[in-house]
Order: structure tokens, then sequence, then C-alpha cells
């Protein structure tokens, strides 16, 4: 567990091997059925600059941005996944929402995971594939504190539990260096409405 303030985050690398890796991205890229996704900020509607897809059990319907998201049924890789992630965490991850980045303009901005069907102090596993993004976090009060940078790989799990999502702030950014594409899969639990 690396130690931030009013945070608890954990950053495994390589979690899934590189024989891992490559085959899982691969199905998840050509099999999921992408959405483009229509998020509302500030009052606006905008397209996300990037694709997804939400899965999960039947119960885990999940809102943000104005978006209100029904789940796929479990595909037998994701359940492979969410087993081995919810046995080192402790955590029945009942829901997870998969993200393609396929270029640099695709990122995602500051945001936490705060929504109230998470619960108080939710934890989220975020398993990445595929090229490596800058993942950064900002305390939301403390501005004497330094934004943190880690640069998630293929294969890498990050962690974030405990009182992160209501102290802290993350992103994607977008970039113009040239990056490959990247999925990112959060595993989570949602509480049935």
């Amino acid at each position: 567990m690396n130690s931030l303030i009013d945070a608890e985050v954990a950053h495994y690398r390589s979690f899934l091997s590189e024989e891992e890796c490559l085959p899982a991205f691969d199905q998840l890229r050509d099999l999921t059925p992408w959405e483009q996704h229509v998020v509302r900020l500030f009052g606006r509607s905008h397209p996300a600059p990037r694709l997804s897809a939400w899965y999960g059990d039947p119960c885990a319907t999940y809102s943000y941005s104005g978006l209100k998201l029904s789940p796929q049924p479990w595909t037998p890789l994701l359940d492979q996944l969410r087993q081995r992630i919810s046995t080192l965490v402790s955590m029945p991850f009942n829901s997870a929402l998969l993200n393609y980045y396929r270029y640099g303009a695709d990122g995602m901005g500051w945001h936490s995971d705060d929504e109230p069907e998470l619960g108080r102090d939710p934890c989220i596993a975020s398993l990445s594939l595929g090229s490596e993004r800058r993942f950064l976090m900002r305390h939301k009060t403390r501005s004497d504190l330094p934004t943190c940078q880690y640069i998630l790989g293929d294969g890498d799990l990050f962690i974030m539990q405990g009182p992160t999502q209501h102290h802290w702030k993350h992103q994607i950014p977008k970039t113009r260096r040239p990056v490959g594409e990247r999925i990112n899969i959060t595993f989570r639990y949602v509480y049935a409405e």
C-alpha cells in the first residue's frame, strides 16, 4: 500500500503476465460492444473522449455524468479477472466499467468515483491493458500537496480504497505524443437501488 495523505492506494506492476496481456487485450478490443457515451458536464452534453462498456451482475445499474448504465452479462474473461482481483483485495466486485483509449486524444478528465451507489468508502480496482498511460491524482482541498503521477503499464493493477474518493480526484490526461491503444477495466461494487 502506497501512503498518500487521506488515501489508500496500491500499484501492482505486472499483475498480469506478458503472456496473459496480449490475448486479453485483443479479446476485449475485438469482442466488446463499445459505445461512445454522451456525458453531461456543467450543464452541457459532450461525446466522451473514449469508448466504454458496462458489465456486471443484473442488479448493478450505475449512474454518472447524466448516464444510467445497465450491465452486460459477465464474459468468461471478465469474470475470471474479477475473481482474481477480488481474492487479492478481499472485495466481492459485482461490476466493471471498461474504457478503450484508442489514441492520445482519448482521455478521462478530473473526477472522483464517489457516486452514492458505490457506498461510503468504495474500493476501485483498475486493471490496465495495452500501452502505458499517465494516471494523475490531486487532492481536492490541499493545494499544498503535489499532483501525484503513476505510469500504468500493460498488466498493471491500481487499487484505490478507503477515504481516497472523498479526498482525491484522478484523471488519464490526453496527450499529443504518439501512444498506442489502451483498455482499462475498473472493477467496483455497486449497491442495488
